[in-house]
């Protein structure tokens, strides 16, 4: 009986402590911060991570099985993928990925949220699409991660 205090004091302290990761210039941040439409026959996507839950973590995000990179609080990424067509957007979890599959028009910007969950052993991560506005307001208060290092191959 003395692992369950245990396994509880090692979740929290996983998910109270804070993660960094490597990030893009201020100045490439503050461009995608601009919200500017995306190149001709693409869709541009931002998926973000301002949850309190999960500090200590960092969550792989794939996109179409590419790597888009390691996550951490309060970071975003932003993408651009060809309109017209369904994208697999997915993340880490505890025991396996969550997948969240979406119809992209060209021309438009997405706005995912990563979000941490409590889990048993340590926290998952979901997503969810968040409406442009709510996204952009979420996104102007977040900074830029470097794309493409995962800690986890596809």
């Amino acid at each position: 009986m003395k692992i369950i205090p245990v396994l509880m004091l090692s979740a929290t302290l996983a998910l109270s402590g804070c993660a960094s990761v490597d990030m893009a210039s201020k100045a490439e941040s503050a461009k995608a911060k601009e919200f500017n439409a995306p190149s001709q026959g693409n869709a541009g996507v931002y998926i973000y991570r301002d949850s309190f839950v999960g500090k200590a973590l960092k969550k792989d995000v794939w996109v179409d099985g590419k790597c888009i990179g390691e996550s951490a609080p309060d970071v975003f990424f932003y993408t651009e993928v060809a309109g017209g067509k369904t994208h697999k957007i997915d993340t880490e979890s505890e025991f396996s990925p969550n997948t969240l599959e979406l119809m992209f028009e060209s021309g438009k910007n997405y706005f995912i949220r990563q979000f941490i969950k409590m889990g048993v052993f340590v926290g998952g991560a979901g997503l969810e699409q968040i409406p442009e506005e709510e996204g952009k307001k979420a996104v102007t208060k977040l900074e830029m991660a470097k794309p493409g290092k995962c800690s986890a191959a596809r």
